[in-house]
């Protein structure tokens, strides 16, 4: 991680204290370094890792004790093994073993044939001394059967050894292959692509692997890795054949067998394992960057906006809802999305929108998305009302809809009205309308359903939470489902500072959340400082500083000559510059805090309630001028929203029913490893068309301009 080891050590001891990673980011960068969130995480799954490796190395060290057979030897090879998989080789001669042909030849007492062999003296017979181990009641009925079932010992030792495999998985990983064929040749599915397809196991991305992984799951594909068993072969040769005695040419023909029976098919699956694995881990972060941006998107603020969920036979649902997400209205139209058929959808449409006083509309970009858009931009050149649209994705709505959340959120609304207010908030406030929804089910990934379950869960729980407690949240408005991410809160305290607020009226106080049940004094230091109380008894109860530098702050404002009602006023623009007079480390060292802490409550005492999201570039809210597929044509310049990005580009929606691709290669200039370098989802960029092939509705942009 290339931190010094202070930092790390400091950052160890809160995690094993129980402070979350929002928290420690946030409130104890004296101690960290400033550390952000990100690297926090990382160092915390490293931290797992390495624990888990200790926890197992112990659990091995006793097993082969226990056994009687630990040598000083092993004992420095263990603790000297810096992955799970170096421990499980050392580990693999003492493990129970299930029946095989070495151990059916041990129990019919050929292990002393087979030590004779493995000496390889020049002047050894083997074959005479096999012949001693004839014996018709233990099923050896000639000395080859005997040779043969010594070499069946000779060739699983040989397999079981540490070093050897160590030596095959680096040749695996340096010259090994990656191959695949069609099962059948003739059928035409989304893997053609790979139906003839090899790449260097070193070499091979992690969007391949994840393709080819479900290609051979879904059955048309077959994979496998590929290498010159003559490579292997030398390896095991070199560390086991001694001489070119009849004794050596026996352990040459075992250590062969030992290599493509036993060694090679199991390191090939370890290889597969790896790859997917390292795959899974790199879209699982893609998944995560682009979960972040889409969450951190500038909210649009103070619009009566109507949700518009698109749909066909079962018609359009509407919901309006003031700027605070209260609905105003709902409805459904019927339009036939014909220009001559649509007038009483229309009239209906312009009517809820002069009713509410509708400024924004949010439109689903599911099925029928592109007909409603054309059908909104009609009306908008027909109404004199100014307002404006933008296409949001209603990912993950229908399932939210649905839930009991939903439910208890909007008793009294349809299942499908339900949806229409769920994307006009997500217009309005995305943080707080997309923690509603399960993080996999909000789409900005690849081959997110084939990801392990739990690593991705805990990937993208945990950047919702960063994403919350980064924005910080209304402690008398917040939903229950976004007050469950905040640092320290679980699900049921979330439900009993939402009932409290209900029984008792708004908090006016931070210190009030003492008063909820279930929230002791710890979850209090946890989430205090990302609750905010607007209009409270206590300003800075509004600011993302925590209670524990109250004192510090008061302290602050007094020394600058100012007062607490001064938080948030244009005068208050002045204490940076008396700070600085003074001398930072000076004010510091008669507050007793560090510069990060004293930075951070000037901020707060400027901007109180700072939202980080109004700081980026709004998003691009369209006005009626749209176009399809056909009226694209290769140079046109326009403007798009980044709606995707994986690894081999990103996806920008412009404005017609597909969005289009820019690949990679047409970014940028310069030479980057991976699209997020350069783009970020929800990211407002210019784009060229470079081709359009209508009949399979695809387009080709470059962002080179």
């Amino acid at each position: 991680f290339k931190l010094r080891q202070e930092q790390v050590d400091n950052t160890v001891a809160l995690i094993d204290d129980g402070k979350t990673i929002p928290f420690i980011a946030r409130y104890r960068k004296e101690l960290t370094g400033s550390l952000d969130d990100q690297i926090l995480r990382e160092l915390n799954d490293r931290l797992s890792y390495l624990r888990n490796l200790e926890n197992r190395k112990n659990e091995v060290s006793s097993s082969i004790e226990e056994q009687g057979k630990l040598t000083e030897e092993i004992s420095e090879a263990l603790e000297k093994a810096v992955t799970l998989v170096e421990v499980e080789d050392i580990y693999r001669p003492f493990k129970p073993k299930r029946k095989t042909r070495a151990s059916v030849a041990r129990d019919k007492g050929l292990e002393p044939l087979a030590e004779f062999i493995i000496e390889q003296n020049i002047d050894s017979d083997p074959e005479s001394e096999a012949e001693k181990y004839i014996n018709s009641e233990k099923e050896i009925e000639t000395a080859d059967a005997a040779l043969q079932g010594a070499m069946d010992i000779i060739a699983e030792d040989i397999s079981d050894n540490a070093e050897l495999r160590k030596k095959i998985r680096a040749l695996y990983e340096k010259a090994a292959k990656i191959e695949s064929r069609a099962t059948d040749e003739e059928a035409e599915t989304v893997y053609q692509n790979y139906y003839e397809f090899s790449e260097g196991v070193s070499r091979v991305a992690g969007h391949r692997i994840l393709a080819l992984d479900r290609g051979e799951k879904e059955g048309a594909l077959k994979v496998s890795v590929v290498i010159d068993e003559e490579f292997c072969f030398s390896v095991a040769e070199k560390m086991f054949v001694k001489n070119n005695s009849r004794c050596g040419e026996l352990v040459k023909t075992a250590a062969q067998d030992s290599c493509k029976r036993l060694i090679m098919p199991s390191v090939e699956r370890e290889i597969r394992s790896e790859l997917t694995a390292k795959a899974a881990e790199g879209a699982i972060k893609v998944f995560s960057s682009n979960l972040r941006q889409l969450l951190l998107q500038p909210p649009v603020k103070n619009q009566i906006t109507l949700g518009f969920d698109p749909g066909y036979s079962h018609g359009c649902k509407m919901a309006v809802v003031d700027s605070t997400g209260k609905v105003l209205d709902s409805a459904i139209v019927y339009p036939t999305f014909r220009k001559d058929k649509d007038n009483a959808a229309k009239a209906k449409i312009k009517a809820i929108i002069e009713k509410n006083g509708v400024t924004a509309i949010a439109i689903g970009n599911g099925t029928a998305s592109r007909e409603s858009e054309a059908l909104i931009a009609e009306i908008l050149h027909e109404i004199p009302q100014k307002v404006s649209y933008m296409v949001v994705s209603e990912a993950g709505a229908s399932v939210y809809s649905a839930s009991k959340l939903a439910a208890e959120e909007f008793p009294e609304f349809d299942v499908s009205i339900r949806g229409a207010i769920s994307i006009a908030r997500r217009l309005q406030d995305p943080l707080a309308e997309l923690v509603k929804i399960d993080p996999k089910a909000i789409g900005v990934g690849q081959y997110q359903h084939d990801m392990p379950k739990a690593r991705m869960n805990e990937a993208l729980c945990g950047v919702v939470e960063d994403c919350v407690n980064s924005v910080g949240v209304d402690l008398n408005t917040a939903s229950h489902s976004l007050l469950s991410y905040i640092s320290g809160i679980n699900g049921t305290v979330a439900k009993n500072i939402v009932s409290y607020r209900e029984e008792n009226g708004a908090f006016t106080d931070r210190k009030q959340l003492l008063k909820v049940p279930k929230l002791g004094k710890k979850a209090f230091e946890q989430c205090a400082g990302f609750l905010r109380v607007r209009d409270g008894k206590n300003p800075l109860d509004n600011t993302a500083v925590h209670p524990e530098s109250y004192e510090a702050a008061k302290g602050l404002m007094e020394q600058c000559g100012f007062k607490l009602t001064d938080i948030g006023t244009s005068e208050m623009g002045k204490i940076k510059d008396t700070v600085n007079q003074r001398g930072r480390k000076s004010v510091c060292e008669k507050l007793g805090i560090g510069v990060p802490t004293l930075t951070d409550i000037i901020e707060e005492l400027q901007k109180p309630g700072r939202d980080p999201r109004d700081e980026l570039p709004a998003p691009l809210m369209r006005s009626g001028d749209i176009m399809e597929i056909k009226d694209l044509k290769p140079g046109m310049e326009l403007v798009g929203t980044v709606r995707n990005v994986i690894d081999f580009g990103a996806f920008v929606d412009i404005g017609v029913h597909e969005d289009g691709l820019v690949h990679i290669s047409q970014i940028c200039d310069r030479f980057i490893k991976h699209p997020l370098e350069a783009v970020k989802v929800g990211e407002i960029v210019k784009v060229r068309v470079m081709d359009v092939d209508v009949k399979r509705k695809r387009i080709s942009l470059t962002m080179k301009i």
